[in-house]
């Protein structure tokens, strides 16, 4: 059960907050800032919130030793009115968000819902190292085919620098995950980390979200407030869908990323930031970019490392994994008794196509666990998307041409130890084929990605692997 901690020398409102959310989770109480220094340091609560008025130190002054002690600490302000420019200087110094007296409790609610949420994601870390079974408070990233094995190297290998990083790959396969590992294994892993769905804000709210707006600057901005980029100073902000974000705040984080530097809306004043910047993507940038929907100079800024994370089709050895995971998960969560999963339902989740990804599997199974009335998972409880049933993709050079291809030379090459020519051969052979299909298409990612029958985020990475781009592919089939 997470914690709370609530700070406030008026009695009747420790208690209407106690009260309020002790149902849910477990509450501590302190009058003043001492007493909550004290707390902070023998509990670490998952949030705190706390008066910014109080007799000897006031909110401002605990709120700076509290980060001091732990700085992921998140700590809601309690203001009134004629106080709010002091709970706004706040969050400069590292408060997540504050609220005027008095407060709706549905508003109270919520904040303090959407505030632990976001500790849940810092505080658990996630394991890319394949793991028996998952013990609770550590999130993993299953599967050992060979694609994800190069995921983890260079997670692994990017992880301690401050190495702008972007992910791309279909809906569902896991990219924020990818996200949080890198972040948990950063030297930043004890600063906050912030995520931001670009898709799921309004383009005009999603500037002012970010960069934050000075008071009057648009109707309904009655005050200051503090952007996210400002808000998570020293650590390490994840933009989701950045695909889906406007030109025109496209051109304001370029400005981040090329200066540190930034101003708020309507504002005046040359705010530098110290943050690291991690962003994903389910849409083909190279293609906004052509439509003039994405900025080319903000592609190359971000574009720094990038990593394509594939579709679950196209890793099918790992769905056993998968599924075995997300059973001993389920297990525990919905306090079911080892529910397995029969054969012929293994079979069907198998061969199916998961448009979904990974994504998609888990919520199948986490329905068909509450649909199961006994010790096994049937076919039955499989509520599946029709059409995806051995989805195959045709044309002259498909995935079963070419990697029946590939087998044969792997099988014959694992008669003895394959050389460094046996690699060098196969490796040419694959971007043979590669260019093949992209000049047949004339240079059509999409339509050359279905002739492999691969889907376009693997194409793409294959092409960055080999080298191919726009001028070699007409200076080749030249």
């Amino acid at each position: 059960m997470q914690t709370i901690l609530i700070v406030d020398d008026d009695k009747s409102i420790r208690y209407s907050l106690k009260r309020m959310m002790e149902d849910k989770y477990s509450i501590l109480t302190a009058q003043n800032g001492k007493e909550a220094l004290d707390r902070v340091k023998e509990s670490s609560p998952d949030l705190i919130i706390m008066d910014i008025k109080m007799p000897g130190r006031n909110g401002i002054d605990v709120l700076k030793e509290i980060k001091l002690i732990d700085p992921k600490s998140l700590v809601i302000i309690m203001t009134a009115y004629g106080t709010t420019e002091t709970a706004i200087e706040a969050m400069k110094y590292g408060a997540y968000d504050y609220i005027l007296k008095p407060f709706p409790i549905l508003r109270m609610k919520g904040l303090v819902q959407k505030a632990l949420s976001l500790r849940k994601l810092m505080k658990e870390e996630v394991s890319y190292v394949p793991l028996a079974a998952p013990e609770g408070g550590e999130e993993q990233i299953v599967g050992s085919s060979p694609n994800m094995q190069e995921i983890y190297k260079m997670v692994g290998q990017i992880a301690p620098s401050d190495v702008t990083v972007l992910l791309r790959g279909e809906s569902g396969t896991g990219k924020e995950l990818i996200a949080r590992a890198i972040y948990h294994h950063s030297l930043r892993s004890n600063q906050l980390f912030l995520p931001v769905n670009c898709a799921a804000i309004p383009d005009t709210l999603l500037e002012s979200e970010l960069f934050g707006h000075e008071k009057g600057v648009f109707t309904g901005a009655s005050s200051r407030r503090i952007g996210k980029l400002e808000q998570c100073q020293g650590g390490t902000i994840f933009l989701d869908e950045i695909g889906d974000m406007s030109l025109s705040t496209q051109a304001k984080l370029l400005r981040v990323l090329q200066e540190r530097s930034f101003e708020r809306l309507g504002g005046t004043e040359t705010i530098k930031v110290d943050i690291r910047l991690i962003v994903a993507t389910n849409k083909d940038l190279e293609e906004a970019i052509s439509n003039g929907k994405f900025r080319e100079d903000l592609y190359y800024r971000l574009n720094v490392v990038s990593i394509t994370i594939p579709p679950l089709r196209e890793r099918k050895e790992d769905v056993p994994d998968l599924v075995s995971y997300f059973l001993k998960k389920f297990n525990r969560e919905l306090k079911k008794e080892r529910v397995g999963i029969t054969p012929p339902a293994m079979e069907k989740i198998t061969s199916y196509g998961w448009p979904g990804n990974v994504r998609q599997l888990e919520n199948v199974l986490k329905r068909a666990m509450v649909l199961c009335q006994g010790e096994w998972i049937l076919e039955d409880h499989l509520l599946l998307e029709k059409g995806w049933e051995k989805r195959e993709v045709e044309g002259e050079l498909s995935k079963k041409n070419v990697e029946g291809l590939l087998d044969a030379l792997f099988e014959e090459f694992s008669k003895a130890p394959a050389t460094s020519q046996d690699l060098d051969m196969i490796s040419n052979l694959e971007r043979g084929l590669i260019l093949r299909a992209l000049q047949k298409t004339k240079g059509n990612q999409l339509k050359a990605a279905m002739l492999l029958g691969i889907h376009r985020s693997t194409l793409r990475g294959k092409m960055e692997k080999y080298y191919i781009k726009k001028e070699v592919l007409v200076s080749e089939e030249e």
